[in-house]
């Protein structure tokens, strides 16, 4: 029996699109939720009066949450109506709906809890993207993949996304970012129950849609949480869910390497203070520890990049009571 495909697109001033991206739904799409994020040009009753499409539902923001706040609404619903994979996608136009099957293919197969677009597979075209959002995606992609811990994984920050439904009842919704950090905060919460997250080659259009996002406070923002995702991510799978070698490489090595900066620092200090030249066993107790710390650090970094999760949950979950559903 296949499965039940829901499609969540969060609205907000994207009347101009929202249609296009509706009539390219394939049959293979049970429900479409259509949620209008409080948009002042009215997008749920735009598409209200101008969609017939029997799968489609409006769902209304009386206040504007953001895309995460506005996808957290779709995903509750499909929950609720007893979706098995929910793919979520946006208004605007540049991810297309005929892609929704090649999301769906790995995680209906048994490969994949939870997949996501990948737009730099294809050297040339993405050529076509612009310069600034191109190293923007790669900046974030990189930051990401030391929060979240999917090494694996490119374009973090791409918003056409697919997940089993039962993945998603094991995540803490309430407490996953509602605004634009909300593709990696998504990402950082899979890691920590193990999901096995995959990339789908995709291309984007670029046509006339405006971004709403403003760069210079974003880059502090999403810096200080992606610092404070990857401490806690660090925290959850070496010290508190399980403790291997690699967490004793971290701690030994953080130690050694502060102790080895900061003991060579304060003699080089005094060395340019006293015109005396310090001795090779000083440089040696600041050398060595310095090295080791730095050795093992590299260590539990190659363990964290092998450490991604590699088996899907989903397979092993049970099927939820009929009370389980929010």
């Amino acid at each position: 029996m296949p499965p039940v495909v829901a499609v969540v697109i969060p609205c907000y001033r994207v009347t101009r699109h929202i249609l296009g991206v509706l009539g390219r739904m394939g049959a293979e799409v049970d429900r479409i939720y259509v949620v209008d994020d409080a948009c002042p040009d009215r997008s749920g009753d735009f598409v209200e009066s101008h969609c017939t499409d029997p799968r489609v539902r409006v769902l209304r923001h009386e206040d504007n949450r953001g895309v995460g706040g506005a996808v957290k609404t779709g995903y509750v619903e499909a929950l609720r109506e007893g979706a098995d994979i929910v793919v979520k996608l946006d208004g605007d136009g540049q991810m297309d709906p005929r892609l929704i099957p090649y999301f769906v293919e790995p995680i209906r197969r048994g490969l994949a809890d939870y997949t996501k677009g990948n737009r730099f597979y294809d050297l040339e075209k993405i050529r076509r993207m612009p310069t600034a959002r191109l190293l923007g995606n790669a900046l974030l992609s990189f930051a990401a993949k030391l929060s979240t811990g999917y090494w694996n994984l490119f374009d973090v920050n791409n918003g056409y996304t697919a997940i089993h439904t039962s993945v998603l009842r094991r995540l803490p919704l309430d407490k996953v970012n509602e605004r634009y950090f909300f593709e990696t905060d998504m990402l950082f919460r899979l890691n920590t129950i193990r999901a096995v997250v995959i990339d789908i080659p995709m291309d984007a259009v670029y046509a006339d849609e405006k971004s709403h996002l403003v760069i210079r406070k974003a880059a502090i923002e999403f810096g200080l949480r992606h610092l404070r995702n990857m401490f806690k991510r660090i925290a959850y799978n070496y010290f508190l869910r399980d403790m291997t070698a690699a967490s004793f490489e971290l701690v030994l090595g953080i130690a050694l390497l502060g102790f080895g900066v900061v003991f060579g620092a304060w003699h080089w200090w005094l060395s340019i203070s006293t015109g005396q030249p310090a001795s090779a066993g000083t440089v040696m107790l600041g050398a060595l520890p310095s090295i080791v710390g730095l050795q093992l650090l590299l260590g539990f970094l190659a363990y964290d990049i092998s450490n991604i999760p590699r088996r899907p949950i989903h397979l092993d979950l049970p099927t939820p009571l009929e009370e389980d559903v929010p």
